[in-house]
């Protein structure tokens, strides 16, 4: 896996604030709709440079379901048959993070890996999701400053000041209304799901597996409250509270307390005596890290620093928002140290991480901002938003009040079309989750309320460990064992489970 994992990046422009918005129950309604057209027959032929013996193919969906004979729209997939087709079960869908997350990119990546662990028991297959890689994109057609990582999170400016974050939001909700019509109004997690199990008729399965991690999560498990008849075995990482009346706009503010949480494992890393030889250890005392970090941050607010990157400043905000993607993974811990270590020289050039150093692409930029404004009504309130941010900044300073700030969703003019759906526990209990005790981007805590929301349809497994995403990411062993065996066997622990680090 790579250092910053897309879902991360994405995941990371979620917000949060209270609503009015109404909830709901799927519906067989919404089961029709997705069977309302003939699924195609897929035409596979080898990926563009590939060597492992994947497949690729372009599956035609509906752009409305409600209107299967109108409009539609293609979705990229691809697949790694198995390897030992006597152990064949199925097909394994892996569902990425985001929004925005590539499912035939985690092919790629993982789809090797899985088939082996898992004795070539599945097709390892994925989709990209509408708007993201080879499928239909749209655009904004935002300039590429709107487009920085830092820009579109929204992070306040120096003493909390949301006036810049709140034109800008306004900006960019207006050119997605002008620009992205009616294909950008389709990206919903909503339709993913059913994109999902388009792509299962097509591939002539009754059931799919399903591997989901991060944002993917919560797409799994609308999947399984819309489809529950198609799931077989269902594993999902990194779980982020379900709560129909927030959803995106929930996850954001939960990683504010969440990076409080996980900070202290950096801590403890940057002063281990350990990191001197490396030339990256911060402080002699762990607790002397964080007021390094919050008051580096606050100087490079007034101060900006000229980095490597041509025009682009390492400022307090790049700052925090490199301690939060760092956060996701232990491996990601030295670049953060290095960029504290340099922006403390008057004489060092600051390296910026990529997902830093230069705008996202216009068409990334859109999905990201499409699902998160069409999957649920926002606050309208720019007070609200000023109010928020002046009590986050207080009690969460690791994140300066950005997880509550205003994003373009607050001025979109399209209301969503339809009502996030509602986990329940109706359906088969074949459910395996897997979470990290001090996870920064979908925290414990709102992994419970997915927990909860199951009931007896799930098992918790729960890893004593820091970071985003656990299966095969967080070497714990007892957690591998844990989805391994559920997804070769289909047996899980018998009751939620703790693996300890």
């Amino acid at each position: 896996m790579t250092t910053y994992r897309h879902r991360g990046v994405a995941i990371a422009l979620s917000l949060a604030a209270a609503t009015t918005a109404l909830t709901a129950t799927a519906v067989p309604a919404a089961q029709a709709r997705s069977a309302g057209a003939e699924a195609p027959v897929l035409d596979w032929k080898p990926c563009a440079d590939d060597t492992t013996g994947r497949e690729c193919a372009q599956l035609p969906v509906p752009r409305d379901y409600a209107d299967p004979q109108g409009p539609s729209l293609t979705v990229a997939v691809s697949r790694l048959r198995s390897d030992h087709p006597d152990k064949r079960r199925g097909a394994l869908v892996l569902i990425p993070g985001g929004p925005g997350g590539s499912g035939v990119q985690q092919v790629a990546e993982r789809g090797a890996a899985l088939r082996e662990e898992t004795g070539g028991a599945y097709d390892i297959v994925g989709l990209d999701p509408r708007g993201v890689g080879g499928s239909t994109t749209a655009s904004c057609r935002l300039s590429d400053d709107d487009r920085m990582l830092v820009h579109l999170r929204s992070w306040p400016g120096p003493g909390g000041d949301i006036s810049e974050n709140v034109a800008r939001s306004r900006r960019i909700a207006e050119a997605c209304h002008r620009n992205g019509g009616a294909d950008l109004r389709s990206f919903t997690s909503r339709n993913e799901a059913r994109d999902i199990d388009r792509f299962r008729q097509a591939l002539g399965e009754r059931k799919l597996s399903a591997y989901g991690v991060s944002y993917g999560t919560y797409v799994g498990a609308v999947y399984a409250q819309m489809f529950p008849q198609h799931t077989d075995r269902w594993v999902l990482d990194s779980n982020g509270d379900p709560d129909p009346t927030r959803v995106e706009r929930g996850w954001l503010a939960n990683m504010a307390p969440a990076a409080d949480l996980r900070f202290p494992d950096f801590a403890a890393w940057a002063a281990d005596p350990a990191r001197e030889a490396q030339g990256l250890r911060l402080a002699e005392r762990a607790e002397d890290v964080r007021p390094l970090v919050i008051a580096l941050a606050a100087k490079l607010d007034s101060e900006p620093r000229k980095t490597a990157e041509d025009g682009v400043l390492l400022t307090g905000n790049q700052l925090r928002q490199a301690l939060q993607l760092a956060l996701e993974s232990d491996g990601s811990f030295p670049m953060l140290a290095r960029l504290v270590k340099e922006a403390r020289d008057p004489k060092a050039v600051p390296v910026l991480p990529p997902p830093l150093a230069g705008p996202l692409s216009d068409q990334d930029a859109a999905a990201v901002v499409a699902v998160l404004c069409n999957d649920v009504s926002w606050p309208k309130s720019v007070p609200s938003y000023e109010r928020a941010v002046a009590a986050d900044r207080i009690r969460h300073p690791l994140t300066a009040g950005s997880p509550v700030n205003v994003l373009p969703c607050t001025f979109s003019k399209d209301a969503p079309a339809e009502k996030p759906v509602r986990i329940t526990d109706e359906g088969p209990s074949n459910i395996l989750m897997i979470q990290g005790l001090r996870d920064p981007a979908t925290p414990y805590f709102g992994a419970l309320k997915m927990r909860e929301a199951w009931g007896d349809r799930a098992r918790l497994v729960t890893v004593d460990h820091g970071g985003h995403g656990m299966y095969r990411d967080s070497g714990n062993a007892c957690g591998d064992r844990a989805v391994t065996t559920f997804l070769t066997t289909g047996v899980r622990p018998e009751r939620d489970t703790y693996c300890a680090s």
